[in-house]
């Protein structure tokens, strides 16, 4: 015992004698630099700002915390002059005699719209001007992994998690506050084109490359967007063509893509502009990797996934300007999903007890237009379109599914500012949403009863409201707004939602958010292991919305140590559904009642992030979660499965002061998880109730030459696996087969490579 008191007591001198010897190693590296921190005249930090000195070679960009860190030489000039710009700002050139801290101001162009032009050049932060607590992860983030979609875009974020909710055909979801990915809205430029049948597999079929920007948000959000929104909002911005200014943003932009399984990737975005108008052409194509299993259970383990995908995207004028401005989208997407025993072949073996599959094939044309008309400074009418078609041909197992979706989106909103310190948006909404599913079975050996046409229609009309108003020189932001929608079914359903941001002292910030949302359920595409499994459906009553109340605070901070930028913040979540609906698994082990749940259920959510750059270009985040998912079933507490009560995130990032090389690590440790319950199968097709605690490690270097960026990484290095997630794989037919219960990867250690090329004319 006194041995290990004194091990203990050796190790905490040296952690207190690494404290000043790594404050003098600092302020000797610091000696011989040009360091500081851009800001704007208000101080609010500019991450992504160029800085390099006039004449030289000597070149960098300040970090996501604005902090910037260029070399200096001595013998040379004894002035120099140290140039900083950033898009929607005025260039400042500063005179620099020697080494040391020089705070830049940048001063605003007003010519150009300042917030959204410096979003897409910052890599992940926190937007300290939005009332509401957004998180913007942007292109330069999502460049540290291999990204290949938006589900694979959260690996450097705590607070999305992705889950796997069908792991034949790998479909995803992103969760927030721990509650499935159907309570946060999924929006692709502002337009809600994830939901439906293509919540199921949406969040993989948007590339990586295409993104610009992620904005994140917890909780309450506006109402501009809809009524759906209940524990957060995902807004993924595609990047948008330059109209005739010089933003920085390639002309030709190519990627290519492949891993160790043999996946391969190819991406392409080719722009051209005129006075007032841009244009950009996005192409995509994933092609399936090998077919192989590592755990011997006869199932492949990932799919076979072809993916072919086209969009263009128009912008034209300025919405700053008085008259006309606006953009359109379009996407046609073409995928194929299969998965299965690792002989499927669905041509030969659809729909046959032979050999098990899943096959999924679907085609996705998308509109979105947005057309504004300002006819004075402070006044401007918008109107959002959006109409999708999703056709799908699937089977499962022994399963025929076949589904369409038409939805149409339309807002018209009118947008007025009297004053500066108080904006009123205002308008009137409809949406179409119209759902046709056929179930049916080739052969059913277990006579399951839920064969048959299902149709769904919501017709939802409704108007809106949201004020923001500026109190104490903008210290103190009050948003405050509400919808009315009227369901051609449910009638009608108030929405009001608050939130609020106060700056309590310099770098901190305190929000505040408490709103309702409410949604209706497809229970097939939303419930994937209702297709995927083979219990009985039983769908018991008239499904009424979904409805819950969601509040949350946060308190961030920011601070200035020396040459270093620090920046910590916690918040707590809390969410209550008054009407819930889900498959109960607990009436009967081979049925899935789907009714709705009125007892109490509840998401408590708490998390914690500390972010700093301690020297030139290394930067570093840790974040805690904790989690606590509950429902109470007749008066006693359930908790909800796959969801870790604690989780650890760290991330290491460092680039050399050229930019030239970079290298990226993140870390990932996820507490033990609650499992479903499979006391009640026989033995050989029961798992345990919880699952072990786990850790992910992956890495990555990036070599810049010129136009060409060369990638590099290795996923999952520690090669930790779920073996044989599918529970009763030995027989794949049978009433205990079930593909939902994943809890950690199954894929292993991955190794990839990539390259992109960025070429501008000029």
């Amino acid at each position: 015992m006194a041995y290990f008191c004194a091990v203990n007591q050796l190790q905490h001198f040296r952690s207190l004698l690494f404290v000043p010897v790594f404050l003098f190693g600092l302020q000797a590296c610091l000696a011989q630099t040009v360091h500081g921190v851009v800001t704007n005249e208000d101080d609010y930090i500019l991450p992504g700002a160029q800085v390099y000195f006039l004449g030289t070679q000597i070149a960098g960009y300040a970090d996501s915390m604005g902090g910037y860190r260029l070399p200096w030489t001595e013998g040379e000039a004894e002035t120099r002059y140290l140039v900083t710009r950033q898009v929607g700002y005025a260039p400042d050139t500063t005179a620099v005699t020697g080494p040391g801290y020089h705070h830049i101001r940048l001063v605003s162009d007003a010519d150009l719209e300042t917030v959204t032009v410096r979003g897409r050049r910052e890599a992940q932060y926190m937007d300290d001007l939005n009332p509401v607590r957004t998180e913007v992860v942007s292109s330069l983030e999502l460049q540290k992994g291999a990204c290949c979609d938006l589900a694979g875009c959260f690996n450097t974020n705590a607070t999305v998690q992705k889950n796997v909710t069908n792991v034949i055909t790998q479909a995803q979801e992103l969760r927030i506050l721990g509650l499935s990915g159907v309570y946060n809205q999924v929006l692709i430029d502002g337009f809600p084109l994830v939901q439906g049948l293509t919540y199921t597999y949406g969040i993989g079929d948007v590339p990586g490359s295409w993104i610009e920007n992620i904005y994140i948000s917890k909780g309450a959000n506006s109402v501009l967007q809809g009524y759906e929104s209940i524990s957060g909002q995902i807004n993924v911005e595609l990047r948008e063509p330059r109209t005739g200014l010089n933003t920085g943003q390639p002309d030709v932009f190519l990627q290519a893509y492949g891993n160790s399984f043999g996946e391969f990737q190819v991406n392409g975005i080719f722009e051209q502009s005129g006075e007032g108008w841009g244009n950009a052409l996005f192409i995509h194509t994933t092609q399936p990797a090998r077919r192989f299993d590592r755990d011997d259970d006869g199932f492949l383990d990932l799919p076979l996934v072809s993916r072919y995908s086209l969009a263009d995207r128009l912008t034209y004028g300025d919405p700053h300007a008085i008259g006309w401005s606006g953009g359109a989208g379009l996407r046609l997407l073409g995928v194929e999903r299969t998965g299965g025993q690792t002989a499927y072949q669905p041509d030969e073996h659809a729909g046959d007890d032979q050999v098990y599959g899943q096959w999924v094939q679907y085609t996705q044309p998308e509109l979105w237009t947005r057309t504004a008309y300002r006819w004075r400074d402070n006044q401007r009418m918008v109107l959002l379109v959006s109409g999708m078609i999703h056709d799908q041909r699937s089977w499962y197992g022994l399963l025929q599914y076949k589904a369409r979706q038409e939805t149409m989106n339309a807002s018209l909103q009118y947008d007025w500012e009297p004053i500066a310190t108080w904006r009123l948006k205002t308008g009137v909404a409809h949406r179409s949403h119209v759902i046709n599913e056929t179930l049916s079975f080739e052969k059913n050996p277990l006579a399951l009863t839920q064969e048959g046409d299902y149709y769904r229609e919501d017709q939802v009309t409704g108007i809106y409201a949201e004020s923001v108003s500026e109190f104490w020189d903008d210290q103190l932001t009050w948003i405050l707004g509400a919808r009315l929608d009227r369901h051609q079914r449910f009638g009608e359903i108030f929405t009001p939602r608050s939130l609020v941001k106060l700056d309590l002292w310099e770098g901190s910030s305190l929000r505040g958010s408490f709103g309702w949302g409410w949604r209706t359920a497809n229970v097939f595409s939303e419930q994937i292991v209702l297709l995927a499994g083979n219990r009985d459906v039983l769908i018991d009553g008239d499904l009424r919305p979904e409805k819950a109340v969601n509040w949350g605070v946060n308190f961030s901070q920011k601070l200035f140590l020396g040459n270093m930028v620090v920046r910590w913040g916690a918040d707590y979540y809390q969410t209550r559904f008054s009407n819930q609906i889900f498959p109960d698994f607990l009436q009967d082990a081979r049925t899935a009642v789907v009714a709705n749940f009125t007892d109490p259920s509840y998401s408590r959510a708490f998390q914690t992030d500390l972010d700093l750059t301690p020297l030139a270009g290394l930067q570093m985040k840790l974040a805690y979660n904790f989690l606590d998912v509950y429902r109470e079933v007749g008066g006693e507490r359930v908790d909800l499965p796959f969801n870790a009560r604690h989780r650890l995130m760290g991330t290491v990032s460092y680039a050399t002061s050229d930019g030239r090389w970079q290298g990226d690590v993140h870390a990932h440790w996820y507490g033990s998880m609650n499992l479903p319950n499979t006391s009640g199968n026989p033995e050989p097709f029961q798992r345990p109730d919880q699952s072990p605690d786990y850790a992910t490690l992956t890495a990555q270097l990036t070599a810049r030459f010129g136009d060409f960026d060369i990638y590099g990484g290795c996923e999952n290095i520690l090669d930790f696996r779920q073996k044989q997630p599918i529970v009763g794989w030995q027989d794949p037919f049978g009433s205990y087969f079930d593909t939902s219960s994943v809890w950690g990867p199954t894929r292993g250690r991955e190794f990839y490579l990539g390259v992109r090329w960025n070429w501008r004319k000029g």
